[in-house]
């Protein structure tokens, strides 16, 4: 059962040193980012909890969100790599799990898939931020179209996974690629090769906050996981949910959360 945010223990935040947060309906409500939401993006650094985005979204748009955002690194492409910004060189690190000549023979494999979806799946689309991908293909069922019924949803699944590629399910995209890792092994890499700590040491300090099934593997693993309001759409759907959730959806449950974590 999924215990209200409010009742978290103050013991408990105050161990709090990480907060790893999906970005699309956990920081974002209907596509666009409230104010409060960023907002609790900069109180949360200035009170010392690092806050690391873990996506599905681009390259491309990973590239400014390390850079702009006031954030430790971002996790993209549902654990393709990770990127990490530093300032005082003035360099993005950007770390794959694919080499670029794997990546680019995945993409010749995406194609061919894309075009049996798109042929067999009416109604749904390439997203429109397939350009910025560097390693997985996106097909958008509730971004800018009409919501796909969730029978197309799972046959969108099941296409990618006849022709030997995972895939997972946000709540506007199916994600589909080539390859053993997904948002936790990237996020356990990017502890172990940029933060010099193992992820297993420290998990009960950090707190991981989602929203759909893509999240999962991190609401398993994190025993502080927490689901903003919306989660709720998928319970159904989840066979590990997260610990806590929030009483608002999207990022106005975000900024909720950071509340109770901020001093």
């Amino acid at each position: 059962m999924m215990k209200p945010i409010k009742n978290f223990p103050r013991e408990k935040s105050a161990a709090i040193t990480y907060l790893l947060t999906d970005i699309d309906d956990t920081i974002t409500n209907e596509g666009k980012i409230p104010a409060c939401a960023f907002q609790a993006m900069e109180d949360l650094d200035k009170a010392g909890i690092k806050v690391i985005p873990i996506t599905g979204r681009p390259a491309g748009w990973c590239d400014h969100i390390a850079r702009m955002w006031p954030v430790k690194a971002v996790v993209g492409e549902n654990g393709a790599f990770y990127f990490v910004y530093d300032d005082h060189k003035k360099k993005m690190i950007r770390r794959y799990f694919k080499t670029a000549q794997e990546r680019r023979q995945d993409k010749k494999k995406l194609e061919v898939i894309k075009q049996e979806i798109l042929k067999s799946i009416p109604g749904c689309v390439v997203s429109a931020d397939q350009p910025y991908r560097e390693a997985d293909l996106a097909i958008d069922f509730a971004e800018d179209v009409p919501p796909l019924s969730q029978e197309k949803i799972d046959r969108i699944v099941t296409l990618f996974e006849q022709n030997g590629a995972t895939a997972k399910v946000s709540s506007i995209h199916v994600n589909g690629w080539f390859g053993s890792y997904d948002k936790l092994s990237m996020t356990k890499i990017l502890f172990r090769e940029v933060l010099k700590t193992d992820l297993d040491s420290i998990k009960k300090n950090i707190i991981f906050i989602g929203d759909s099934p893509n999240d999962e593997p991190m609401f398993e693993y994190f025993p502080n996981a927490v689901g903003v309001a919306n989660v709720l759409e998928f319970k159904d759907r989840l066979s590990f949910k997260p610990a806590w959730i929030t009483e608002g959806k999207g990022g106005i449950g975000f900024a909720q959360m950071a509340e109770i974590l901020i001093p």
